[in-house]
Parts: C-alpha cells; structure tokens; sequence
C-alpha cells in the first residue's frame, strides 16, 4: 500500500472466500468520516470499482459487517469479473433535503469551511469515491455506482450535480420521487408527531399517471447534467414501476445514454442475494441473469 494511503479500520473475513474486507473511512465535506468496506480481486494490480449501496442511511460500521456477511454474493461476481468493490454507509436521508436545498455551496469563514446547507448522503457517496480513487489497487478514472431504491436516486443526485466522479451508474428500482418532484397522492399520509411524510404505501405503477404529477421541466432540467450512461432497472410489480420506467424515459428524451430493463422478481432489491438467518444463500436464475447483465453493462463501459 502506499505510503499516503490510510491503514484500514480493520479487516473482516468473508465466510467462503479468501477475499476478505478492509473497511476505511473516507473524510466528508464537513469533516466527519464515513465508513465503506472494501474487496478487491488480488493485492496486486490495478482494479476498476464498482460502489454498491442500498436504500436509506444510517447504521455505520454496525451496518457494513452484517452486509459483508448477508450480502457477499454480488461482491463476489464482481471480484471474479475483475472488479474491485466496497458496500458503503452514509448519513440518513433528509426528507426533501436535495429538492428544497439546492447545490451545496462551500465558502471560508475564520480560515475554515462555510457551507450553504450540509451535506446530504449522497454526498458521504461522493466522498468515498474520492477516497477510494486513491487506493493502489484502484483505477481512479474507472469508478462505477450500483445502487438500489433510495440509493438509485441518490445516484440520480451523485450525476447529476456532480459529473464526472463515475463514469457509468446502474440505478436499481430508483425511488426518484424527489428527484422528479414528485407531487404524491392520497396514498401518502403525514405523521403527525413529526410532521415527515410516510410514503411506504405509495402507488405509482403507471407511467402516465406518474408523468403527469412530475414536475418534467425540473426533472429534465437535473438531467441535463448527467454525463455517464445509465442502466435503469424495473421490477413488474414494484408499487413505483412508474417512477422507475419514467426515470428512463425522461434520461431517453433529454438524449442521454440510457438503457431500461425489468424483471420480475418478488424481492425488492433483487439484484442483492441474500444469505439468511441459517447462513444459506437465497439466490435464482431471475437474480443470476440481472446480475450478469450488470456486469455485462459495467464491461462495456468501466
């Protein structure tokens, strides 16, 4: 490892593989740290890097170790294709905290950071990929994101107003109501202790009627900035097949390189295979051939 490299956290064994791993922490923009836990195919040479992230934030480390136990499938076809990858943690989300937020602005008070707002989780993203892209065993200008509901959004965020940190991104079922200022229906309620949204029950499987409670100027407007392909993944029965299948439709008509695939599948983030509580592995054709084509996607672009 080279010598301005950090030593790792630790190092955790994944059950199976001789491939363990090392879990660092990347420094946010405000000077917190964020944890991700890192595998790469050999100690030696030089590796593309895939970031996988699932849904909303919060857990840390506690979060990273069950994940390298229960979710070491997907790292694992990536590694025997020739990528490095990390699953990495991030601060929760912030309801709204992207829509009404704005680009973050860093300025200098006293000699230290001012900032317009603070950063949000898919910025804790942007600074582990820049962290990583100085690892030895990694590529620095071949980083990829796969992520999965709330975390394909966030990639939808990362593109959008920071190009050119990955080159290609795979948004699994994307929860992009924010990002396309999604005006929900009567299936949303308000908490009225927090006065937050519950939208665990929102119906938006048709794509025309989510078209039509979208702001598609703003949504097209944060497109316009994305300049990597996109594979964007459906799921049949999803609740928000819509929002998923208009979050391509719209990249498609803003000429971005996009491409849409579904499948029909009944667990949500099926591209993740899980091991479950006896250690066995739960995994089908459906999620092999989904997989596959990630890969396959990532080849042609990483």
């Amino acid at each position: 490892m080279v010598a301005d490299f950090p030593e790792p956290l630790f190092v955790q064994s994944i059950p199976g593989s001789s491939r363990p791993a090392s879990v660092y922490l990347a420094e946010t923009l405000d000077g917190l740290y964020t944890p991700y836990a890192l595998r790469t195919p050999s100690d030696e040479g030089e590796f593309p890097f895939v970031f996988l992230a699932y849904g909303n934030g919060g857990g840390g480390v506690e979060w990273l170790r069950s994940r390298l136990r229960t979710h070491a499938y997907v790292m694992d076809r990536l590694l025997d294709a020739g990528y490095a990858c990390a699953w990495g943690r991030y601060r929760t989300e912030v309801e709204l905290g992207f829509h009404r937020g704005g680009r973050l602005v860093i300025d200098r008070r006293q000699g230290m950071d001012l900032m317009n707002r603070a950063p949000l989780e898919y910025e804790d993203e942007l600074a582990i990929l820049r962290h990583v892209a100085n690892h030895p065993n990694v590529v620095a200008d071949r980083l990829g994101h796969v992520g999965v509901s709330h975390a394909g959004e966030m990639l939808f965020k990362l593109a959008s107003q920071y190009p050119g940190v990955v080159r290609a991104g795979v948004a699994c079922e994307p929860a992009n109501h924010e990002f396309l200022d999604l005006t929900p229906d009567d299936t949303v309620s308000v908490n009225p202790q927090t006065h937050l949204r519950n939208i665990e029950n929102m119906k938006m499987h048709d794509t025309a009627r989510v078209r039509a409670r979208v702001n598609v100027p703003l949504a097209l407007e944060r497109m316009s900035t994305i300049d990597i392909p996109l594979l964007v993944m459906g799921r049949e029965e999803d609740d928000l097949q819509g929002i998923f299948r208009l979050s391509y439709e719209l990249l498609a008509e803003c000429g971005k390189d996009a491409t849409w695939v579904t499948w029909n599948h009944p667990l949500h983030g099926y591209i993740f295979p899980v091991v479950d509580s006896e250690g066995q592995l739960s995994v089908d054709d459906v999620q092999k051939h989904a997989i596959e084509q990630i890969i396959d996607f990532l080849n042609e672009h990483l």
